[in-house]
């Protein structure tokens, strides 16, 4: 199964996909950390671009080839990154699940953003106002919308797998 997670910077993706990947034994692929290590390589002259994604994909991939269970772990702002989630779950005839994370309480949104620091090394965290200005695409089609805001991250990820563990429509 591949379970993509999608939403703003400050929502508790991260969180939520470590504990769901240590809960489900799934594997946790992060596209900050990929793209944080191609920044870090310094052979990229410009921003990362697409690159991140690309092999955040391919890893992805392999593990679920394998038999693996997959948490992407991304922003994942463009309807474009979520079709090429899906694509790859179509194309290894695996479940894929897509997960926006929001933060209903925007006082807390903000006040997450403007206190977090990064767990990966170099990785500059984004401005509240980076993250107010961000182009992100509404969804357009069935996915769990999960609301960090109103539960404890441990009472979400239970409530997650209850989710991706009930019956779902082919």
């Amino acid at each position: 199964m591949l379970i993509v997670l999608g939403g703003l910077s400050g929502t508790g993706k991260s969180t939520i996909a470590k504990l769901l990947a240590c809960r489900i034994g799934a594997v946790h692929v992060r596209v900050d950390t990929i793209e944080q290590a191609l920044r870090a390589s310094g052979t990229l002259r410009a921003d990362v671009g697409p690159a991140g994604y690309l092999a955040a994909y391919g890893v992805a991939e392999d593990n679920l080839r394998v038999g693996g269970t997959v948490v992407a772990d991304s922003v994942n702002p463009l309807g474009v990154t979520r079709t090429a989630w899906r694509a790859i779950g179509e194309r290894l005839a695996v479940g894929v699940v897509e997960v926006e994370m929001i933060c209903g309480d925007q006082a807390e949104h903000r006040r997450r953003v403007e206190t977090r620091t990064s767990d990966i090394d170099g990785l500059k965290q984004p401005t509240w106002q980076a993250v107010v200005d961000r182009h992100y695409e509404a969804w357009d089609r069935e996915h769990i919308v999960i609301d960090t805001s109103t539960k404890s991250a441990d009472e979400l990820v239970a409530d997650l797998v209850s989710q991706l563990n009930a019956p779902r429509a082919p």
